[in-house]
């Protein structure tokens, strides 16, 4: 897709979306459940969609709210259901309506204090947290965020026991619930009389101070203190600004916190690579406004709106791709941390094959999963995974102990990690990146997005790979090709072809109307450019 003229440039007024029209779009707008566009899909993570387009209204969540209830009295879930959401606009109204169905419910419903803002992360630790001190009454989560999705979207996405990401099984059975009710008009949807922000069965918790406190358990925050390092952060006015100023008091950082205000509009952004406001932290054009400022610090980071990502400003090349900081933070821990050398490091197949390289040499066990935190939230909880991340610029990893810290995925102590790394190496996250391509070869990577229609995204999943015949890419034989993931031989609804010198992977996004194409060659940009427009030439003749 071609770069906006005006990408990396801030947001003007007739960039800001009218929020008190989305508002009235959620409460007034009916969807048609005989349209599939506006039925509840659960995507890569959760269900998204957007008011204005019928496909995020009062009526997706009344339903996918009680299909949960329903969900829970199956599994046997008689725990509180801990609720969450960022600051989007409609993450509000949206919480409104879970409430009024979990308490019309009779559950009890756990919150952060004053109804505040919580991070991803932070939900999915106070999850476990509750469920390791009561074992018989366990306890799920519902975190509302589109995550770094524009503020005219809205999120939904529940969080099982073990406090990450549902799986595919999960989400199909509150997906099929929630429709049937919307195909019903509604009827079963059981609500709460009365006013549901000061119902007797809402218990407020501090998670914030909770999860705070809890930091050096997987953390060296008394390296990054004592280091007095000049640190700075983009919170893109989302659900953890509070967070960083009181880890920065609790902690005496010497850190800038830039866009701490919460703004449904996120009128302070910077345009994106296609025009839009939206706030992704691994995005240089999103993040342009913290670039200008990265030669005044040591180190800087940033988040999206959930927290559940992080992009990591290094001095002297700016904004960090994300692989290469996710193969920094593997050979970083590999080395410091005492962790059983039977746990596994998780990634997913579109991420770097450098990181397989590392793992290797550190003589661990790699998990290769498809995309999406989901495949990796049991075996964190388990402790069969000590780190997972993707390329996507999510991850998250155990406790210096070993134990489970969150099973989804947390920007906040992957930012901090990159503090870590700088205060006990004196290497910035680049050189740090540098060092590990002379020892193991350098990686080219790229993401290529493509618009497509939903029908075209559907043709990914037919794909089969006995049925594919690719002898060569780039000129090199290939060695696999795959439709199928090979940690655990899940289908990832695309294909990755592989040679001994690169690979490039295809597969429709799970959140926007565009396909995807990875690749990366261990040869140089030209070799990286072949593989990229051959994949591009096949993909285009298969979506014919």
């Amino acid at each position: 897709m071609a770069m906006h003229p005006r990408a990396g440039q801030p947001a003007e007024l007739s960039d800001r979306i009218n929020i008190a029209q989305l508002v009235a779009a959620y409460y007034v707008n009916e969807p048609d459940p005989r349209q599939r566009s506006q039925q509840v899909q659960f995507g890569t993570s959760g269900h998204r969609g957007s008011a204005l387009d019928k496909s995020f209204n009062e009526a997706h969540i009344l339903a996918i709210a009680q299909a949960i209830c329903a969900y829970r009295e199956e599994q046997g879930i008689s725990g509180p259901i801990l609720l969450a959401k960022d600051t989007h606009a409609l993450s509000e109204p949206a919480y409104l309506s879970a409430l009024d169905v979990f308490l019309g419910n009779g559950l009890t419903v756990h919150v952060q204090t004053e109804h505040d803002y919580t991070p991803t992360p932070s939900l999915s630790r106070a999850v476990i947290a509750w469920n390791a001190k009561n074992p018989k009454q366990q306890a799920d989560g519902v975190v509302i965020t589109p995550s770094h999705n524009p503020p005219q979207d809205g999120g939904f996405k529940y969080n099982p026991p073990h406090g990450g990401p549902a799986d595919t099984d999960a989400t199909r059975t509150i997906e099929k619930y929630a429709n049937a009710l919307l195909s019903s008009d509604l009827m079963g949807v059981q609500t709460c009389e009365g006013d549901v922000l000061k119902h007797p069965r809402l218990v407020f918790c501090d998670w914030r101070s909770d999860y705070i406190e809890a930091l050096t358990t997987v953390i060296d925050m008394d390296a990054i203190s004592q280091a007095n390092l000049a640190l700075a952060v983009d919170a893109m006015g989302g659900a953890g600004s509070r967070y960083w100023q009181q880890i920065a008091q609790r902690y005496q950082l010497n850190l800038d916190i830039f866009n701490a205000v919460v703004d449904p509009q996120f009128g302070f952004m910077c345009l994106d690579k296609d025009g839009k406001i939206r706030m992704d932290c691994s995005s240089p054009s999103a993040m342009a406004s913290l670039l200008q400022y990265k030669d005044n610090y040591a180190l800087a980071f940033g988040n999206d709106p959930d927290f559940d990502r992080h992009g990591i400003v290094s001095p002297d090349v700016g904004l960090m791709n994300p692989n290469h900081y996710l193969t920094v933070a593997i050979d970083y821990l590999c080395q410091h941390r005492q962790w059983s050398a039977t746990a596994a490091i998780g990634k997913t197949l579109v991420s770097s094959a450098l990181i397989d390289k590392v793992v290797a040499q550190h003589q661990r066990p790699l998990l290769e999963t498809p995309v999406g935190f989901k495949w990796f939230a049991q075996g964190l909880h388990d402790g069969s995974l000590v780190f997972a991340g993707e390329e996507s610029a999510g991850a998250t990893l155990a406790t210096r102990s070993g134990d489970v810290w969150t099973t989804d995925k947390d920007g906040i102590v992957m930012a901090l990690l990159a503090a870590e790394i700088v205060a006990a190496t004196g290497k910035t996250p680049a050189q740090y990146y540098q060092a590990l391509c002379q020892q193991h070869g350098t990686g080219y990577y790229r993401r290529v997005d493509t618009a497509s229609s939903a029908e075209q995204n559907r043709q990914f999943g037919a794909i089969r790979a006995y049925k594919v015949k690719l002898e060569q890419l780039a000129g090199d034989a290939v060695t696999a090709i795959d439709t199928k993931a090979k940690g655990n031989g899940a289908v990832f609804g695309g294909i990755k072809v592989e040679t001994a010198k690169g690979w490039f992977a295809a597969r429709p996004s799970g959140t926007e109307p565009v396909y995807k194409i990875y690749a990366e060659s261990f040869v140089d940009e030209a070799h990286l450019d072949a593989i990229i427009s051959e994949a591009q030439a096949w993909v285009n003749e298969l979506l014919q």
